[in-house]
């Protein structure tokens, strides 16, 4: 008995649809992933860049019902003015003090205890935000 032969020769007539399909799959694949990498290295680049000043509470010590000290360690370009806010809340997490703290040393690290006024006992201390001065540089 003779068998009937169901497929084409293979490499006869080209590629098929399935390697066809394939092929597209792997080209818009690699696109769309090169893509995704340069918006997350954007961003990346972005969010490390713009950060001209930035900041860590070290410790802080509450001295009385009025007033907290916090360790700061800031880290700015030696050339710009650091401006950091700091906030302070009680037990019941009630605001009780808010002040800005301005760093204007030529370096690019600066370690400095500041004085934080409350208007009631405070038992937390936030970090909220570091941005230059609205000056900018102090050249």
């Amino acid at each position: 008995m003779s068998t009937v032969r169901q497929e084409l020769p293979e490499g006869r007539y080209g590629r098929s649809a399935d390697e066809r399909a394939d092929r597209k799959l792997k080209i818009i694949g690699s696109v769309l992933g090169v893509g995704l990498l340069g918006v997350v290295g954007w961003i990346g680049w972005g969010y490390v860049a713009g950060k001209s000043v930035s900041a860590e509470v070290i410790k802080f010590q509450v001295v009385s019902d009025t007033e907290v000290k916090v360790h700061l360690e800031v880290r700015k370009e030696a050339t710009v003015t650091g401006v950091c806010t700091l906030s302070s809340q009680d037990k019941g997490h009630g605001e009780v003090g808010r002040a800005d703290f301005t760093f204007p040393q030529q370096q690019a690290r600066v370690d400095e205890v500041v004085s934080l006024k409350t208007t009631g006992r405070a038992t937390m201390i936030e970090l909220v935000a570091c941005r230059p001065a609205a000056g900018g540089s102090t050249r």
